[in-house]
Order: C-alpha cells, then structure tokens, then sequence
C-alpha cells in the first residue's frame, strides 16, 4: 500500500490482463515486448492501470506512467519494486531501456548510464558490471594501432576467418570480441571455441570473452529477432554507442572491422549505421566485402541451412577445419532432436504424450539432449587426433557424459544407448574426416568396430545385459563390433530412398523396429512378445497410416512395449544419413 495507491502483479496469461496494458501502454506511446514479469499501479478502490512496468530476466523493460501519477513518487516505488523482484530472482545486475527524460529517475536509484541515443537511453544498477568487463579488457590491452571485430560466429566460416586474416594484417593487435548471447544454433561455448581455433595461427589476434555489453539481448535484442522494426536505429545506435564509449577505448582500438552484407537487412542496417556513427567517436570502419567459396557467397546463415538439411557436404565447404568436429557434433544433436519430435511414435515419448514411460517426458528428453550436447563435442574432437581413442579413456569420457546426461533427468536413464552409438559415430565420422578430407560410410564403420573392439564390456545390471544374458540376443556392444551390418545394408539405404516423403522418419522407426532385437523390448514384456512387436512392425509399415501408427502407439501403452533401441537406432541412422549422403 503507498497512501491511496498499491502494486499488484499483472498475470499476462489472462487475454482480458494482457489487452487492458497493450491499451494502457499505447497511450504512453509504447507496446508491449516480451516480459517474464509485469507489476501495475492502480488506486486501491479500483483496478484502471495508472503505471507500469515489467521484467524480462534481468532487464527493466515496458515502463509507463500516467499523467495522474507524474511528481508524486510511484514511479520510484514501482521502479523501486521491480528492482527489488529481479533481485528476488538472482540477478545482482538489472537494466533498463528507457527514454532520456526518465534518467534521472534511474539515478536516484542507483542506475548509471551505459549509452544513449536520441530516442532512447540504456541504463544498469550493478556492483560490477560493465566496469568489471572494460576492467577484463584493459588486461589484455597492448601497445600500437590496435582494431576490433565482433562477430557471432553461428558457425565460424572461411569468411569469419577470412575478415580476421585481413584485419590482422593492418593493425598491431586484432581483438575479437566473441557475441555471448547464448539463443544461436552453436552455443556460445562452441561458438568462442571455434573462433580461437580459426585463429590460433595468428600470433597478433587476442579472442576475447563475450558480455552482455556487445550485440546482445540486453543491447541489440532486434538482431536475434532478424527483424526491421522502428526500434531497431535506437538498438542499433545504443550498441554502437556503447562500444565506442567503453569497449573500444578499454582495448585501445581505433578501427572497426566487420564484413559487408548482401541479405540480411538487419546487419546490413548495423554495418550502415556504424560507418556514419563511428567517425563521430573518432573510429574508423573498415568493411570487407564477403568471399565467395566455388561462386556460392559464405555465409553462416547458409551453413545453417544445409545443416538442417542433413547435408554436411554442402556445409564443409564453407569453413575451416577448426569448426569441422562443431559441424559434425552439431549433427548429432540434430539427430537426437529429429527423432524426439517425431510424432506418432509408439510406445516412445513424442509431441502428443509420454508412450509407456512415466518417469519421461519431452521436457526430460529435452534437459538430456542438451547436457549431452558438449559431450559430443568433446567426443568429435577425439577423432582429430592421429590415433582413434582406445580402452578406459574412451569409456571414462563415456561415463562422464552419462552422469552429465543422468544430473540433467533426474537419474532418468534417457539417452544411454544413443550416447554409446552415437558417441563412436562422432568419433569415426571426424576421424575419418581427419585423415581423409571426406567422409564415407566404409570407412566411418571400419573406425566404429576398431573403436568398438577396444571397449572393455562391463556388466553394469543394465536391462538389456540382462536380456542378453537370458535370450543370447545380439547387444549395443556386440552390433557396434560388428558394426551394424543391418543398419548400413538396409535401415541408411532405406532412409535415403525416402528422401522427400513426409513420413520417412516414421516408416524408418517401423523398419527398424521390425528388424531388431530390441532389448529394451525384451526386457518389457519378453522375447516371444518382441518377436510379435517385429511382426506387427512388418504389418503397419506394409500398409502405413498415422491411424494405424496412433492405434500401434496406444496398444504399446496399454501393454507398457518401449522400443527404446530402435530409437537409438534411428538416431544413429538419421546421423549417418547427414554426414554421408
């Protein structure tokens, strides 16, 4: 309660909620962007928004105040307010967009200004901040004409690395700052990796870590949306701003670097406005046009796009070798995620429900997929080396990754067949790669029996060692050692074959499971009632419907049937499928 007014949090999930503020906000010639949170002013006898203002993680946004409320000091208090929750919610430093009008306002709360532009001001309330990152900088600060690149990097291409060679070529230290913001296809670990590999041969380059102080959500939130809109000059100039304020004096830079832009507007609007900004702090700009790669112009956005086609020979083309193992895990994930989001699956967790596991569900899959993704990283990096990895190195990394996968679900066992076939996958696809230049099915499963027949088998209790024991079924292990001999003369050609139906995916799952022993099957429901799981696989794949795949699906829950392996199966199919067609 403050006197005759109180704050009360608005739930945005109400449709009634959300179009009272969008009214209220267009009065104050705003609009509502996303937020996590959203607190009003109302007097107490009614509930007419007279003030507002939200959070998106750490950052203030959507801040509005009528003229009813102008000079009597609740605009403090609800700024007051959403301080005080987004410290509730761990973060210790909070921002804001806001007009140049209401600076003042911030200042009396202990918000100091971070850039301006004419529209708009950006504003933080931190004990570190921005100060600590231009501190970090400044460590690395050395002597002479100095210049800078910052760069996403989503993956690093032979045009990144080729900007980089020309930059470092016209001043004393080249500094590349690395974008942070972790919503790209290759994350931010992966992205920073990759840049210092692309520029490890260059002795005057220093790769620096990413903030939220360059071209991110807080400064540029536009440039991950990829769209025009009227916000996007003021994000544009705000960034800019504050590069030339703090981050290019910290390093001691006098020249940008940054690569022309033939597509994208919003780049190509960043690189337009910088060349008329920059001469105004006393920087220079230098533009580089974009190489071309066989005629076709690089582009990471096109690299992104042939890997999510599946096709990594058209995506090998357009980077150096330092981001191949990248590319290749990247694969993997996808793969992964291919075959979760297949929807129907029966018996298995999909989009529609949870099949025959209650200890699942997409969110579990999801947290697996994603803590399993480093891991693959490090397992494609493996096969660079001159000598595949053998015996207890391998399975410690393997052990490693399963207790990363096992900390993600919960203790849910989700992943563990995929991370040991697609874990030699990785490694045999870029080892072959690595001594090669290409990469060919004969020879990615030559490297996964030399890499399988150095494991050590361990009786870890599992259900399907257990199956094996008891019905001499062939198990993960003894398929890779032999490896996979069904998958690579008929579940890949079968996949490929498909190319351009709608339900490969699903016809795939249907082979597959009509043609393995699937342990997990086995050990559900026992071995006769797996060989009738094959038959009827046989049957729905001779006739497919999704009606019929539906019905499979809710017969499989009724009867607890999980084909877990050929799950696995697909994966690693879809994954071999990417790499070698």
């Amino acid at each position: 309660m403050y006197g005759n007014y109180e704050i009360r949090t608005l739930p945005l999930t109400l449709k009634l909620s959300r179009t009272r503020l969008e009214q209220f906000l267009a009065t104050c010639d705003l609009r509502l962007d996303p937020v996590d949170y959203y607190a009003v002013v109302s007097r107490v006898d009614d509930d007419q928004i007279l003030a507002g203002g939200g959070l998106q993680g750490n950052v203030i946004k959507c801040v509005a105040v009528s003229d009813e409320l102008r000079g009597t000091g609740m605009m403090q208090s609800l700024l007051s307010h959403l301080l005080s929750t987004a410290r509730e919610h761990g973060h210790q430093e909070v921002r804001v967009f806001t007009k140049p009008d209401n600076q003042a306002i911030f200042e009396s709360l202990g918000f100091k200004l971070l850039a301006s532009a004419p529209k708009a001001i950006f504003m933080e309330n931190a004990m570190g901040g921005l100060a600590d990152y231009c501190n970090y900088l400044k460590g690395l600060r050395r002597p002479g004409e100095n210049g800078m690149i910052v760069m996403n990097a989503n993956p690093f291409t032979l045009g990144h690395q080729a900007l980089i060679d020309h930059a470092s070529g016209l001043v004393s230290t080249l500094y590349v700052i690395v974008v942070r913001e972790d919503c790209s296809r290759f994350s931010y670990a992966d992205r920073l990796a990759m840049v210092q590999g692309g520029c490890s041969h260059l002795k005057n380059v220093v790769v620096c870590e990413g903030s939220d102080y360059a071209i991110s959500a807080a400064t540029f939130p536009t440039y991950f949306l990829k769209q025009l809109s009227d916000a996007t000059d003021t994000q544009i100039l705000l960034d800019l701003d504050l590069c030339c304020r703090h981050l290019a004096p910290a390093l001691g830079a006098k020249i940008r670097f940054v690569g022309s832009e033939p597509t994208d507007a919003v780049t190509a609007r960043y690189v337009e406005l910088m060349q008329t900004q920059l001469p105004l702090y006393g920087m220079r700009v230098d533009v580089m046009p974009r190489v071309s790669r066989d005629g076709v112009t690089v582009s990471a956005s096109l690299d992104r796009h042939h890997l999510s086609d599946g096709h990594l020979s058209s995506a090998l083309p357009m980077v150096p070798a330092t981001s191949v193992p990248y590319l290749i895990s990247e694969l993997a994930r996808r793969a992964l995620q291919i075959e979760l989001e297949t929807t129907p699956k029966p018996g298995l967790v999909d989009q529609h429900d949870n099949g025959s596991h209650r200890d699942m569900d997409m969110n579990v899959m999801q947290r697996s997929i994603e803590a399993l993704r480093p891991m693959f990283d490090q397992l494609s990096l493996l096969g660079t080396s001159r000598k595949l990895p053998m015996g207890e190195f391998l399975q410690r990394l393997g052990v490693t990754a399963e207790q990363r996968m096992l900390q993600a679900t919960g203790g849910v066992n989700t992943h563990r067949g995929a991370l040991f076939s697609l874990g030699l996958a990785l490694i045999a696809a870029t080892h072959t790669w690595y001594l090669h230049d290409a990469i060919d099915a004969n020879t990615v499963r030559q490297f996964i029996i030399e890499l399988a027949n150095g494991i050590v088998p361990v009786d870890n209790g599992s259900h399907g060692r257990q199956a094996i024991a008891a019905h001499h079924v062939t198990g993960a292990l003894e398929l890779a050692r032999q490896g996979y001999p069904t998958l690579f003369s008929d579940w890949l050609p079968y996949f490929s074959n498909l190319d351009g139906d709608p339900y490969r995916v699903h016809k795939t799952l249907l082979r597959i499971m009509s043609t393995l022993d699937d342990t997990n099957v086995i050990h559900r429901v026992g071995y006769e009632m797996a060989q009738q799981v094959k038959e009827e696989s046989r049957q729905l794949l001779a006739d497919f419907s999704l009606e019929g795949l539906q019905a499979m699906n809710q017969a499989f829950i009724a009867r607890n049937i999980s084909p877990g392996g050929a799950a696995d199966m697909l994966s690693l199919t879809i994954f071999l499928h990417s790499i070698t067609n």
